[in-house]
């Protein structure tokens, strides 16, 4: 059990590097002073534009998938009691996505987790990323909204693991990580209800032929 929480704090440590703060140290601007103060990628892309964006989700995708790969497997059985791989690497991806949205480098302020969730599931279970991008871009054609589009896309995992025949503990890993999504985008729902979310008009398809 020792060797899986060091495993888990050297995976939230890794979460804890930001893309857009890395990203960010590089053009002098710290993105959480910008837009909506998250240091996430939606927020990196309307404040400072699209290569920037791209740079800070890339980072946050590979932080959560070499959280999920890399850590696991160490070999730390010195330490006393093994977990199985599976639930190692459902611990380590997950640390990686709060690590994201409380980073202890960067004053517990992140972003919303979604890019790092996207980097760990690659590693757990590629195939449920199907649905969940699908689910993703037809709200965000329709609604505009990419909070929204991300917080069913979230809750989409929950089915789509099923579907795929998921453990027990990959079950239980869904059912959190889609919490966890929700929880960090409370900030969007409270808006969408006061009117006063942000949409991204270009992407939605009744402005395609405008």
């Amino acid at each position: 059990m020792i060797g899986l929480l060091i495993k888990i704090a050297l995976s939230y440590m890794l979460g804890s590097v930001s893309g857009s703060m890395v990203v960010g140290s590089l053009h002098h601007v710290d993105i959480r002073k910008s837009g909506s103060g998250s240091a996430g990628g939606t927020n990196a892309f309307r404040t400072q534009g699209l290569k920037f964006a791209l740079m800070v989700v890339l980072i946050d995708i590979g932080k959560g998938l070499l959280a999920a790969w890399l850590f696991p497997q160490f070999d730390v059985a010195v330490l006393g009691g093994s977990v199985s791989a599976e639930v190692q690497t459902l611990a380590c991806g997950f640390a990686a996505v709060v690590g994201h949205c409380y980073p202890l480098w960067h004053g517990f302020r992140g972003g919303k987790g979604a890019a790092t969730a996207v980097g760990a599931l690659l590693v757990i279970s590629p195939f449920a990323l199907i649905p969940m991008i699908i689910t993703w871009l037809l709200v965000l054609v329709v609604t505009g909204w990419v909070g929204l589009a991300t917080i069913l896309a979230a809750l989409c995992l929950i089915p789509a693991f099923y579907g795929l025949g998921a453990s027990t503990a990959q079950m239980v890993f869904s059912v959190v990580l889609a919490i966890f999504v929700l929880f960090t985008h409370r900030s969007n729902i409270r808006n969408m209800f006061d009117g006063k979310e942000n949409r991204f008009e270009k992407a939605r398809v009744k402005n395609w032929f405008g």
